[in-house]
């Protein structure tokens, strides 16, 4: 489990009235890595267009826990073992609350593909266009519940999947790799 976990990042960003939910804040800048976007630990929030809660960290725990963010999601994404997965509340959560934050999560990644200089405009080739085009409709979406409560966690495990998958495969196809270096 990625640090610092959903409720964590949940509750320093309503303590410094942010104005972005967790969820969405994760997706951003997920899909601004994912995109190649260029930053650092240190600098991401402005990277992100988010001078202003960059500003008004002050104090260290802060700082820290959203370090923690980018390291993570960084090491998540870059990482062999593909353990890659978008910040949501946890299983103990309604499902519609967990469904809701999945939609902000895919508004806030297509907004860091954006930010990364992604024109989503033209749209993008193969699987790729296609999974931009599904994170699209989700981030469009209002979630209905099911027949049963069964069907509802069913439907969002899948959906989660899907996600996480095609962060993954467009990681794969956008992010700018340094050429390594000639060995001699």
């Amino acid at each position: 489990m990625r640090e610092p976990d959903y409720d964590t990042l949940s509750r320093t960003l309503d303590r410094l009235e942010a104005g972005i939910g967790a969820a969405e804040l994760d997706g951003a800048l997920a899909g601004f890595l994912c995109a190649g976007g260029s930053t650092s630990a240190d600098r991401w929030l402005p990277s992100l267009a988010l001078a202003d809660l960059d500003e008004t960290i002050d104090d260290a725990r802060d700082r820290d826990l959203f370090g923690r963010l980018y390291s993570g999601l960084s090491r998540d994404l870059d990482g062999p073992e593909l353990a890659f997965a978008p910040l949501l509340p946890a299983d103990e959560a309604p499902v519609a609350e967990r469904a809701a934050a999945m939609v902000q999560w895919c508004r806030g990644f297509l907004g860091g593909l954006g930010l990364a200089g992604v024109d989503l405009e033209a749209g993008l080739a193969g699987d790729g266009g296609e999974v931009v085009g599904d994170f699209s409709r989700i981030a469009a979406t209002e979630f209905d519940s099911g027949d049963s409560e069964a069907e509802d966690e069913e439907a969002y495990a899948e959906m989660v999947e899907y996600i996480r998958v095609g962060v993954m495969l467009l990681h794969q196809q956008l992010a700018r790799t340094e050429p390594e270096a000639t060995r001699h």
